[in-house]
């Protein structure tokens, strides 16, 4: 370990997105828990070999959609047959019918925010460093190499058993990564 830096995890490179498949299978049948797989495209079959779960936020964006359509709904009640209610033509004071743009706009409004939010918070965008930014290895994953990381914080990580876990795994290069100690500043 050198001066200022801690041992942030092992970063194993691959060169194809079959063997990183493989090595995504292989950290996740020994039970490690903070892990990413990281990618220059999309690779198909990726989420299921991590064992991510299905995204809750399709369900936030539906749920704050549907709460834009209730506040909408209420406002324009309110505002028509209760605070200021005036009878025109024989109409009645909650005509539905009228009130379904300013709902449909802003369901979609609470959708969008709810997705922005769920955003920032489910893919921990208020960080502004990572140690793979320092590391050279951002560089070769948005070019042509496919990464797994392991994180130190594990239960199960010691540096020697993660990096031949990888090696076993079919990643070309293992290589340590480091933080340095004063970069840690996060907002989420």
């Amino acid at each position: 370990m050198s001066e200022g830096r801690t041992l942030a995890g092992v970063v194993g490179l691959c060169d194809d997105a079959e063997s990183l498949l493989c090595a995504a299978e292989a950290v996740r049948a020994a039970g490690y828990r903070e892990w990413d797989c990281h990618t220059p495209y999309p690779v198909h079959g990726l989420d299921q070999a991590m064992g991510l779960k299905n995204s809750p936020i399709p369900a936030i964006c539906l749920s704050a959609g549907f709460a834009g359509v209730g506040a909408a709904l209420l406002m324009q009640w309110w505002m028509s047959a209760v605070d200021y209610p005036v009878r025109i033509g024989g109409k009645p004071l909650f005509s539905w019918p009228a009130f379904v743009p300013i709902a449909f706009e802003l369901f979609v409004l609470f959708s969008a925010l709810a997705i922005v939010c769920s955003v920032l918070v489910f893919c921990r965008l208020g960080r502004w460093h990572s140690p793979l930014h320092d590391s050279d290895v951002m560089r070769l994953v948005t070019s042509d190499r496919f990464a797994v990381v392991l994180c130190s914080k594990d239960r199960l990580f010691a540096e020697r058993e993660a990096a031949a876990l990888l090696a076993r795994a079919g990643c070309g290069e293992v290589r340590p990564l480091y933080e340095h100690e004063e970069e840690d500043g996060s907002l989420i």
